[in-house]
């Protein structure tokens, strides 16, 4: 299994879930608002208001997928997030060991 994080304009979140939920088998993402900063920066900021405020708001995806099914993930995800300029973003891919679904299950005395 894989782990395929990837950090998007937000923006184009709505096209990539629209695209992701149409291949068959998607096992599902996890959205989290998230900012940040890139190494380089245009503008080095001088007072402490620059400072706090110099970071970009970003979407972070995290989806857990059967090995096969990685690479065609990343692909779109590239495809539908790029503009082609600076702060689109990043896609990164670990190997997870082991995954558990967390389920509820209610036995006959209702616990």
């Amino acid at each position: 299994m894989k782990e395929i994080r990837a950090v998007i304009r937000p923006q184009k979140l709505p096209r990539l879930r629209e695209v992701l939920r149409a291949i068959p088998g998607f096992p599902g993402m996890t959205i989290s608002k998230v900012a940040g900063c890139g190494s380089t920066s245009r503008h080095t900021p001088n007072t402490i208001k620059e400072v706090l405020t110099d970071f970009t708001d970003k979407v972070r995806i995290e989806i857990i997928a059967p090995d096969e099914m990685a690479d065609a993930l990343v692909d779109h995800i590239v495809q539908v997030a790029s503009t082609g300029q600076t702060g689109d973003g990043l896609v990164w891919v670990t190997d997870i060991q082991r995954a558990v679904f967390i389920r509820k299950n209610v036995g006959s005395d209702g616990v």
